[in-house]
C-alpha cells in the first residue's frame, strides 16, 4: 500500500484487498489499544490508584480538593490540561453501587470543578462522563470515577491522529496548584 506521498508500506492492509461491501463508516485503526482488550491493564484491588491517592499528599497524588465522601484529582494521562477525575473514597466499581451521599458529593464536586476550571483556565465547555466497567472502556474499572475534561474553542489539532501525541501545554504540578488555589475554601 502507498501513502499519500508515495511511500510504500509492506504491513498495511487495504480494504480493497478483502471481499466486502463498503459502508458509510470511517474507521480509525488503533492496534495499540489491543493491550486493553487482551490484558485489560487493570490493577489488583490492593494496587488501586484511586484508593492509594488519598493516602498521599495532595501534591504527590495531584489532588485538588477533598470532600467528605469523594475527592478530585488531576488525571495522570490527561486528554487536555485540567482533565480532572472525581472519585469516591470508597472502592466501588459502578455508579449504582454509590451511596446517595457519594452521588450527591460527586455531583457537587463536579459543579465546583467546572466553575473553578472556567475561572482558572477560561474553559469554554466540558466533556463529563463515566465509563462503567472494563468493557465500556474504564481504565480503572474497579473504582468509580467521573471525568471532567475542559474544552476550548479551537483546541483541536491532528497530533493525536497523525503522531499519537497529545499536546499538553502545562505541567501537571502547575495545573494542580492553580486549580487547588482557585478551589473555594470549605466553611465550617
Amino acid at each position: 500500500m502507498r501513502d499519500f506521498d508515495g511511500t510504500e508500506y509492506e504491513n498495511v492492509e487495504s480494504s480493497s484487498e478483502f471481499a466486502a461491501v463498503p459502508d458509510s463508516f470511517q474507521r480509525l485503526w488503533t492496534p495499540h489499544r489491543i493491550a486493553y482488550i487482551e490484558n485489560g491493564q487493570q490493577p489488583d484491588d490492593d494496587a488501586c490508584p484511586f484508593c492509594i491517592a488519598p493516602t498521599l499528599s495532595d501534591e504527590k497524588a495531584l489532588i485538588v480538593a477533598r470532600g467528605e465522601h469523594a475527592y478530585v484529582l488531576l488525571n495522570l494521562f490527561p486528554y487536555n490540561s485540567g482533565h480532572l477525575l472525581v472519585c469516591p473514597y470508597r472502592h466501588v466499581a459502578t455508579y449504582d453501587e454509590a451511596t446517595p451521599d457519594e452521588v450527591a458529593e460527586i455531583g457537587s464536586l463536579t459543579q465546583t470543578a467546572m466553575r473553578v476550571l472556567t475561572e482558572v483556565s477560561r474553559a469554554h465547555g466540558y466533556n463529563i462522563g463515566m465509563n462503567q466497567g472494563q468493557v465500556a472502556g474504564a481504565g480503572i474499572a474497579a473504582h468509580l470515577h467521573q471525568h471532567i475534561v475542559p474544552r476550548w474553542a479551537l483546541d483541536s489539532n491532528f497530533f493525536p491522529i497523525i503522531a499519537q501525541t497529545k499536546a499538553i501545554p502545562r505541567l501537571l504540578g502547575e495545573v494542580r496548584a492553580d486549580i487547588a488555589a482557585g478551589w473555594p475554601k470549605a466553611t465550617t
